[in-house]
């Protein structure tokens, strides 16, 4: 289309165009611009036990909730605000295993980890305007990274950086990470699982249900790269699984029509098992707008 009719929200274009706007915060922001209404609560913010940030007084506030030390530094009246305890607790939990790496078109699409990493941060963000806390954990063969959930409004750059520092690792040992969760949600919450589920399906599966039984909304967000939905390439291609490094030479169109219906099947598996446990679940391929991406794993029933 003519320049001048470019599209100018970054939810409406494709990942590469997203990337190409610069860091995180711009991309992130610009996804989630004009997305919070309609989501499971509006913002609120109470007197409870967790701080959350300072407000400037005004006339008719509690003085109990001065910061008097604050106001000895700067001779300015703030009041400490915190938390409410109503609010939603959630958990990003981030598949950064080797096989998130991969992309089936370097020049034309992110990652499954970049683009992950960017989802992620969409939905913190979302959260966090909310006054839903909100943390992060990142797993391979081990837990990489954890970021313990917080309400505060600066708390979403604690996790940009958390996510911008996130690089792809070795195999993947989901069970064990979904179950540190439990430790890391002091209550009921809302668990996102964001990986390409390349892993132990029985074992994650079992620990998906494990924290619904615990009283945990789960939502698994399935992400692919379009390459993996269908088999293409040149008429003889070597495949390799890049955390087992085992190897195979076949003609990809010998095998699309049994490949396609393979990848069916394994989908419908895990659309079945989560329907079953009573977890959310949804496949994003990596060519999806974000904006597309969100609409479809937040809004109702998933939040509800």
């Amino acid at each position: 289309m003519p320049a001048a009719l470019a599209p100018s929200r970054p939810d409406l274009l494709d990942p590469l165009e997203v990337a190409r706007l610069g860091g995180l915060e711009v991309v992130t922001e610009g996804i989630v611009e004009g997305f919070l209404a309609g989501l499971h609560r509006s913002p609120r913010r109470g007197f409870s036990v967790e701080f959350a940030e300072h407000r400037m007084y005004q006339p008719g506030d509690d003085l109990r909730y001065v910061d008097w030390k604050l106001l000895g530094r700067n001779d300015r009246l703030y009041l400490k605000q915190y938390e409410e305890e109503t609010n939603l607790r959630a958990m990003l939990v981030c598949d950064v295993s080797a096989s998130m790496a991969w992309t089936g078109a370097p020049a034309a699409r992110l990652s499954k980890l970049e683009y992950a990493r960017r989802l992620a941060a969409a939905i913190a963000l979302v959260l966090l305007r909310q006054r839903d806390a909100t943390g992060l954990l990142a797993f391979d063969d081990e837990v990489r990274a954890i970021v313990p959930a917080r309400a505060r409004a600066t708390h979403w750059r604690v996790i940009g950086q958390a996510l911008d520092g996130l690089a792809a690792g070795r195999g993947t040992a989901a069970e064990p990470a979904l179950r540190r969760v439990v430790g890391l949600l002091r209550r009921r919450g809302l668990v996102v699982f964001i990986s390409d589920l390349l892993l132990e399906p029985d074992l994650a599966l079992q620990a998906l249900g494990y924290l619904r039984h615990r009283g945990h909304q789960v939502l698994v967000l399935h992400l692919m790269d379009p390459a993996e939905v269908e088999l293409g390439g040149p008429a003889e291609a070597r495949f390799e699984d890049p955390e087992s490094g085992q190897a195979v030479a076949l003609r990809p169109r010998d095998w699309a029509e049994a490949y396609a219906r393979t990848v069916r099947a394994a989908v419908d598996r895990w659309w079945f098992a989560c329907r079953e446990r009573g977890v959310a679940y949804h496949r994003i391929t990596t060519d999806t707008p974000f904006g597309l991406a969100l609409r479809a794993a937040l809004v109702r029933p998933s939040l509800a």
